[in-house]
């Protein structure tokens, strides 16, 4: 592309170039890429379609498309390639969820082709394939927020003894399905707020619902999986806020400060020392 919409997103640089994990389009289009192993299949380069390499796969999308819809089109002939970044970086095993302000879709690429699904939740973790996530809320129907009669047997009376018991069986581990379900009940039933700095409050609040704290997911030689960022953005003000593990104060980038026309790339630093502001 000679020229494409600002992007503004998380991303590790080399050689000048973003490798994003999740980014928003001056237009609003916003778009993650999440784990994906032993699903993902990318295809050798062919022929007659849109060859994109899954490193490219963000800013290809987010470079032209506007809305949801758009990225349907494009969709419709693409093939994402096994193409390596570097030796450095092989390709990384990935899904996607596209949203909008109206609708997301979640696109996985397996050895049965191109998958678009609707995503009516607006939701997606790690593995397993995106349906599986779906079909196992079923198993959660019966979870709420409020209060619920006892129907546990007829004649028998049992007490409710604490608040919030509608969601008992709600899971709380670490798997990608559980906090899949998790997140999805706590941010459907999340209430609006008014404005801009309590909306940035509740999300991240939404999003640390599914945290993971270091020591809690052992993978081996003494590492974890923890959360190493969260982050949302204000797809209106171009406005993306963040924070890390060992840094809980919401940072604030407005892509709108920066001059949108430019070839240059503009990279901030991540700010991951812990900022306490010191009361007295």
């Amino acid at each position: 592309m000679n020229e494409h919409f600002a992007i503004i997103g998380m991303a590790t640089v080399v050689a000048d170039y973003p490798l994003y994990y999740d980014a928003t389009n001056e237009k609003g289009l916003s778009m993650a890429g999440l784990n994906f192993p032993g699903n993902a299949d990318y295809k050798e380069p062919a022929e007659d379609v849109d060859n994109v390499a899954s490193f490219e796969f963000i800013p290809w999308i987010l470079g032209q498309c506007e809305t949801v819809a758009d990225v349907r089109k494009l969709l419709a002939k693409i093939n994402i390639t096994n193409v390596e970044f570097s030796e450095q970086f092989p390709p990384s095993p990935l899904h996607w969820m596209i949203s909008d302000k109206n609708e997301s879709i979640t696109v996985e690429q397996t050895k049965a082709g191109l998958n678009v699904y609707d995503n009516p939740v607006g939701i997606m973790t790690n593995n397993p394939e995106f349906p599986f996530q779906m079909f196992t809320l079923n198993n959660y129907r019966r979870v709420s927020p409020k209060p619920v009669a006892s129907t546990f047997a007829d004649g028998l009376e049992l007490d409710e003894y604490t608040r919030g018991m509608g969601s008992m069986g709600l899971p709380g581990d670490l798997s990608s399905n559980s906090r899949f379900v998790k997140a999805t009940f706590t941010k459907l039933n999340a209430p609006k707020m008014a404005d801009e700095n309590t909306s940035v409050s509740q999300f991240f609040h939404i999003l640390g619902s599914v945290e993971q704290q270091k020591g809690c997911c052992d993978v081996g030689n003494g590492k974890f999986e923890f959360t190493i960022y969260s982050s949302c953005c204000n797809v209106d003000r171009g406005i993306y806020y963040y924070k890390t593990y060992d840094n809980s104060q919401i940072t604030a980038v407005d892509m709108h400060k920066e001059d949108l026309d430019s070839a240059a790339l503009k990279s901030y630093k991540l700010i991951e020392e812990q900022q306490i502001f010191a009361q007295n």
